[in-house]
Formats: structure tokens, sequence, C-alpha cells
């Protein structure tokens, strides 16, 4: 696993920022993929919100939130509720 590096960690836990992408009804499609994809690759730092009752079980989140990750080939800087941060250095 990479360290996230500090000012990255402090960006991310800043109350300012927002979150750009949604999972809704439709989960985990190609298209949020893609979108996920293109906003990591323009500003490397993205908050993505899990519309709640989505996934009930915490460790079940925090597995498709890696999942996420994986897939983007991003790191998780942090997950909290329906929420998670991704960085691609």
């Amino acid at each position: 696993m990479t360290d996230v590096p500090t000012h990255i960690r402090k960006m991310a836990h800043d109350r300012e920022f927002k979150v750009t992408i949604r999972i809704g009804r439709s989960g985990l499609s190609d298209a949020m993929y893609e979108e996920l994809d293109a906003q990591l690759s323009s500003r490397k730092v993205v908050k993505v919100k899990m519309n709640k009752g989505l996934i009930e079980e915490r460790a079940d989140r925090k597995a498709v939130f890696q999942e996420i990750a994986d897939r983007v080939n991003a790191i998780l800087v942090d997950a909290r509720g329906n929420v998670a941060i991704y960085w691609r250095s």
C-alpha cells in the first residue's frame, strides 16, 4: 500500500471538499467508473458518495470502495460511512 502524502490527506478531510460523484440506484455502472477515471485524471483527488441503503454492512461497503479503487487504479485515501475519497498520484 502506498503512503498518502500529508497534503493529500488534508485536502481529502477538508470540509469544503465536495462530493463530485454519487453512486445511486444504478450502482457501479461502467459510466460511473469512466467518470471517476476522468475526474482522477484531471484533479487527482475525488470524493464519492454512495446512496444510503445501497450497501448496509460497513465491511461490505469498505470492500466495494476498495474494489472501485483497484478498478480505476487509484488509492482509497479514506472511507467513512457512505463516502470514499480516492487519489491517483
